[in-house]
């Protein structure tokens, strides 16, 4: 199991948490034109209204670009390599995420993703999602 730093919610993120509590990654979209945009939007990219709605996103997506960090070993233990990509959701949205599943192989730019999410170790955090390369 993938755990992640801990995430606490706000006001702003209230509803996108309660989505990813529940297992559903959740988008914003816009009544007037039907486009999409990321979670953090408050105007509709493509037509500028600001009558935006959460809807459920299909989770899956393209590796856009990544980097990989390795933090510095703690106590002589070296730390994992952590993998962050750049994603567009099937609905066009970018997302900047955690990609999991790719320890020692490099991603590949365009290659297809899903999403899972993850949760702290401790369990006190938000559920955050993570993708991981699809079959």
């Amino acid at each position: 199991m993938t755990t992640v730093p801990a995430v606490r919610r706000d006001a702003a993120t209230e509803a996108f948490f309660d989505g990813t509590g529940r297992g559903e990654l959740l988008i914003r979209h816009c009544a007037a034109c039907g486009g999409h945009g990321a979670p953090q939007e408050t105007a509709c990219p493509a037509c500028g209204k600001a009558e935006l709605s959460w809807v459920p996103a299909l989770g899956t997506g393209t590796l856009v670009s990544w980097t990989a960090t390795q933090p510095r070993p703690k106590d002589g233990v070296p730390a994992p390599r952590t993998t962050i990509g750049l994603v567009e959701l099937t609905e066009g949205p970018w997302l900047y995420a955690r990609v999991v599943g790719v320890d020692d192989d490099a991603p590949s730019s365009g290659a297809p993703v899903t999403v899972e999410f993850a949760r702290p170790a401790d369990g006190d955090g938000e559920a955050v999602p993570v993708f991981r390369p699809s079959p």
